[in-house]
């Protein structure tokens, strides 16, 4: 299937230069990447004039509204029917975009996703999944990173089902190996909902993943794991302090190295590691967070992402058309019972 992307262009920090800018990096390394430009169609419009290779695969969807980062959920449901975002949304919906792809407001992007996709079938809660960096080669997917503040057992197992399928699409891996974020490793760790959901996942069979039980915070970005599975509430806050642990170390070297002539001088020296060591960090290059669990493919761009990483979330939401993950969540659920 060739992707055909719809863009919320209004959203995010930036708005219709960064999104458009990350839509044409996109098509200049994909060029079977089809678009439907969603927003404000002037603006759109004048955007396009720097990227010609995008006008020429894309359809512009002029939109009234625009869904602010200040919106209550509720404010931004109502307009669903005229935001650039519940636009993009409904364009799954109706078959007219095989995923949309928004950097706005993260609440309103669900719940908008939530009511007008539903979630599949097999499937009770939709999660939040996102790749994370390891110290390996590749990146962990993390869910839910906030979709879902409580979650039981049952959730936790078909969010492990949900991680697994989007590993093996995105890494190629035929047993991803999934771990429920807790505690401590031992068996008797962590709350009911946590073992509940373990011993179902050890006891099901036909399962396309290799559970490995439990695994702590200050592991997830080892590499020992493909998938840390979590209720949202824990999620958010792991990801917030990897995050803020990131900057912190970044933050540190660059005071460091400008503290003295000497610091410089090691800075030169250096360069090519630090350079590595921010390109690891950047979270462009991680950039793309998906809704997994509902009838179509929702990408959550950052907010602050530049045109690179919304060119990344672009490519998320293609690869996951493109290897049906819908299906593949589906066929897997239906080889399991669950609860």
């Amino acid at each position: 299937m060739k992707p055909r992307i719809a863009i919320d262009a209004m959203g995010g920090d930036e708005g219709v230069p960064v999104m458009l800018a990350g839509a044409a990096l996109a098509r200049h390394r994909h060029d079977s990447f089809k678009f439907l430009l969603v927003g404000d169609e002037p603006k759109i419009k004048a955007a396009l004039d720097n990227h010609p290779n995008l006008r020429a695969a894309s359809e512009i969807l002029h939109a009234e509204d625009v869904v602010t980062g200040d919106d209550k959920v509720s404010q931004a449901l109502r307009k669903a029917k005229t935001s650039s975002m519940g636009l993009a949304i409904n364009a799954v919906k109706e078959g007219q975009a095989s995923a949309a792809v928004s950097a706005g407001n993260t609440g309103a992007l669900m719940g908008m996703s939530k009511l007008a996709l539903r979630t599949m079938p097999g499937i009770d809660r939709p999660a939040l999944a996102a790749l994370l960096p390891t110290l390996k080669d590749t990146d962990v997917v993390v869910l839910d990173l906030g979709a879902n503040t409580d979650c039981d057992a049952k959730n936790l197992a078909q969010f492990a089902v949900m991680g697994a399928a989007y590993s093996r699409i995105i890494f190629g891996f035929e047993q991803p190996k999934v771990r429920l974020l807790n505690i401590g490793t031992e068996e008797m760790k962590g709350t009911d909902e946590l073992r509940d959901a373990a011993q179902y996942l050890r006891d099901a069979s036909g399962l396309h993943m290799d559970f490995q039980g439990f695994i702590e915070a200050d592991k997830i970005n080892r590499g020992e794991c493909d998938v840390v599975v979590c209720d949202g509430f824990s999620g958010n806050i792991a990801l917030k302090a990897i995050e803020g642990s990131a900057r912190f170390v970044t933050d540190l070297l660059r005071r460091a190295f400008t503290s003295s002539l000497r610091s410089k001088f090691g800075f030169l020296v250096s360069r090519p590691a630090t350079e590595l060591l921010r390109h690891h960090l950047d979270p462009n290059n991680h950039n793309g967070a998906v809704f997994m669990g509902l009838n179509g493919v929702v990408v959550k761009s950052h907010g602050s992402a530049t045109s690179k990483g919304v060119a990344n979330a672009v490519e998320v939401a293609a690869r996951l058309v493109e290897e049906d993950i819908t299906a593949r969540i589906a066929q897997d659920l239906a080889r399991v019972q669950i609860g």
